[in-house]
């Protein structure tokens, strides 16, 4: 399994080593439109593995950012709960689509299965079947 890193990923995808944004809410918005898709993860969650999976199977190769690589990585998963509009922890993987919050897992699956996601997919140019 492959998956596509960016200037901004951290952990061992982080290329280089940019300022980024101090407000870990702008910085999720910037990183979520950089990419036709981006998944925010932690790299030893199941739940995000299957995610990675589904979208490297149907042949996209996803942005993923493991937050628990980055030392900033708890604010940014503060800044996801806030977009998802929750208030407990354990909110990955977030998807984004075409820099539109998709949402988590649940979210993603829904899309899968009722037949919007390979569409969404499309639009944002991940896909070109």
């Amino acid at each position: 399994m492959h998956y596509q890193a960016s200037e901004y990923s951290w952990g061992y995808y982080m290329p280089a080593v940019r300022s980024l944004a101090s407000d870990p809410l702008e910085r999720v918005l910037r990183v979520a439109s950089e990419s036709a898709v981006v998944i925010f993860s932690v790299s030893s969650c199941c739940m995000c593995h299957a995610v990675k999976r589904l979208f490297c199977g149907m042949g996209v190769n996803p942005t993923v950012y493991e937050l628990d690589q980055d030392p900033r990585g708890k604010e940014i998963e503060r800044a996801l709960m806030r977009l998802l509009g929750i208030n407990s922890p354990g909110t990955v993987p977030v998807v984004f689509i075409g820099g539109k919050l998709i949402g988590a897992m649940d979210r993603v699956m829904a899309s899968h299965i009722n037949g919007t996601l390979v569409p969404l997919l499309k639009e944002a140019g991940a896909l070109w079947l």
